[in-house]
This record gives structure tokens, C-alpha cells and sequence, in this order.
């Protein structure tokens, strides 16, 4: 992703503030970008646009999420349709690509997000389109890729911005550490501290359905807070729930949880540990993440009934579910 970006806009990948430049009005949350008229990032003179012509990235740079498929902000026109902006205008939509590497992640986002909503889980709205139907994306995305998500974006209500920040930033952790220095109980910690019970229900009902679907990719970056009320932090509408182990035989979760990060090993004594090391209400704790997984295994099987699943992933997530603990 960051590749991508530093090529169409002319500048060294580890140019963070360059990058940044680049993107400008449309970043993530209330942030906004401005320069100061004695200062200018100036680009790596090997790697500038070509001066003849406006340059890939006036056309085509837009706000993106982290991550590793191609992300873009887009505008829903009054007739449905999905158009990527033209200049870096911001939109009120993510359109997440599909992923070159590993087959239908979109697919397998949006039922899983959809399994979220069914059990209670507050997640982003989240449609799929086919891909050929969304305008002025960049001319190396191919037109016949299948479909993408979706996602309106949660840090926009029209014209005003809503702040958010994740959990790496929270804890002043470079994105190259993001599966690292933290563990799940930190983030509870802050959360409890900050929201109380609610908070920390809401986050033990969202770590334990990471589990239960096989979703080791919930790091740092795929916890965020979001400040509908000045200084009032919250967690955000949950995302980027994935069944990694669809693609991966890897069944070790981003972050620790009580000690442990084999979701085949982790065990309500592990959910006990964390509480009692971060000062959290072990009852409450236990007795959510319990309430969850009954919740869970209703809607899931409710959900292969439906046919919403392809059947390898229902295979997956059975034989997985066979060897979870909690």
C-alpha cells in the first residue's frame, strides 16, 4: 500500500511526511494537513512528478486505510453510483479492492461483518459492489476484479469530521510494531479506564468473535477509538473482521491475551488472567465472553443454513470451532 502510494505521488516509500502531503484534505478522522507559507515538504528530487504534466497523484491520490489491499475514498452520486473523486476531495465511503494475493477477502469481510451485526457487535455499514461499476478508479486497477467492499466511513457525517485514533497511536507504536509492546488486556485497560463497563464488555464481545471466526490479524491498527464528543473516546464501529485462517494456517492471534496467543490454547483461565493483572471485573469478563460464544454458535450455524458462507469457509471455521477452548 505504501508502495503504491510514494509511486503515483512521486516519492521515497519511507517519506512519511511526503506522503502525508500527498494526501492532504482526506485523512483518516479530523486530521487535516496544511502548510505554513515558510514551509514546504519538498520531494525527493530523483522521484518528482514530471513537471510537463500534472502529476499520477493529482488525479488519483486519495485517502487510504492501512493495510494491504488498495483502498479509496469514494462519493455516492444521487443515482447509487460509486465514483472515486477527482483532486484528493474527500468522500463518505471506503472502497476496499480486492486482493491480488488471496481470493475473495471481500467476500469474506462482508459476511463476516454481517455475522457481527447478528450478534450484537455495533461494525461499519458494508455493501459489496462489483468493481467494474465504480468510476475513475486509477487505470492500473484491472476492470474485471471481481467485487469490492464497501465501508461508509465512520469518521464523516457530511461535511463534518469526526476524530478517531487506533490503538497504536494511542500507545505511540509505530505501525512496524503493531503485533507488539501491547497486549489485549492493554487495551482493555484504557478502554475500562475510559468508557467503564461498557467499554470493556463491548471490547471482550469483539476479541472473543475474533477467535471464534479465526481472525488472527486484530493488531494495534484494527483497534480504534472514535470521539463522537469532544474528549469522550469510545470504541469505534468495529472492521476489518476477516477469517484470516481461510488463507493461512496461522492460529495465533495478533496480540496476547492472558499470556497466550494460540487460539487452540487460549482458555476462560487466560480471559481470569487478564482480568486480574489489569484490574478489570473478572465476572464480568468471564460472563461476557461465555454470553458471546453461546450467541455466536446460534447465529453461526443460523448462518450456514442461509447459504451466506462459501462452503470452504464453513469447513474452515468448523474445524477451527472443533479445537477452541474457550
Amino acid at each position: 500500500m505504501r508502495g503504491y502510494l510514494a509511486a503515483r505521488a512521486g516519492v521515497k516509500p519511507q517519506r512519511e511526511f511526503a506522503l502525508l502531503d500527498a494526501l492532504k484534505d482526506d485523512l483518516p478522522g479530523a486530521l487535516q494537513l496544511m502548510h505554513a507559507d515558510e514551509v514546504s515538504v519538498k520531494r525527493s528530487s530523483s522521484l518528482s512528478p514530471r513537471d510537463s504534466k500534472k502529476s499520477d497523484a493529482d488525479e488519483v491520490m486519495h485517502f487510504s486505510l492501512a493495510g494491504v489491499q488498495l483502498k479509496f475514498s469514494a462519493i455516492q452520486e444521487a443515482v447509487g453510483k460509486l465514483t472515486i473523486p477527482a483532486h484528493g476531495v474527500g468522500g463518505s465511503y471506503i472502497v476496499k479492492l480486492p486482493s491480488l494475493r488471496y481470493k475473495n477477502v471481500p467476500e469474506n469481510e462482508f459476511v463476516m461483518m454481517e455475522l457481527a451485526r447478528r450478534v450484537g457487535i455495533e461494525t461499519a455499514d458494508v455493501e459489496l459492489r462489483e468493481t467494474s461499476s465504480i468510476k475513475k478508479l486509477p487505470e492500473d486497477i484491472p476492470e474485471n476484479f471481481g467485487q469490492s467492499l464497501v465501508i461508509k466511513r465512520f469518521d464523516r457525517d457530511g461535511d463534518k469530521r469526526i476524530h478517531i485514533e487506533d490503538f497504536a497511536q494511542i500507545f505511540k507504536i509505530y505501525p512496524r510494531d503493531k503485533y507488539k509492546k501491547v497486549s489485549y488486556g492493554g487495551i482493555a485497560n484504557v478502554l475500562f479506564r475510559e468508557g467503564g463497563n461498557e467499554q470493556l464488555v463491548e471490547f471482550i464481545r469483539r476479541l472473543t468473535f475474533s477467535i471464534l471466526i479465526g481472525n488472527a490479524d486484530m493488531h494495534l491498527k484494527n483497534w480504534s477509538v472514535i470521539y463522537r464528543e469532544p474528549q469522550k473516546a469510545t470504541l469505534s464501529p468495529a472492521y476489518d473482521f476477516v477469517s484470516t485462517i481461510l488463507y493461512l494456517p496461522d492460529y495465533k492471534l495478533g496480540l496476547s491475551l492472558g499470556g497466550e496467543k494460540d487460539m487452540h490454547k487460549i482458555e476462560e483461565a487466560n480471559f481470569r488472567s487478564m482480568a486480574a493483572k489489569m484490574l478489570l471485573p473478572e465476572k464480568l469478563v468471564v460472563a461476557t465472553m461465555r454470553e458471546m460464544k453461546e450467541r455466536f454458535m446460534e447465529e453461526w450455524a443460523k448462518s450456514k443454513k442461509e447459504r451466506l458462507l462459501s462452503s470452504e469457509l464453513i469447513k474452515t471455521i468448523d474445524d477451527h470451532l472443533r479445537r477452541v477452548q474457550i
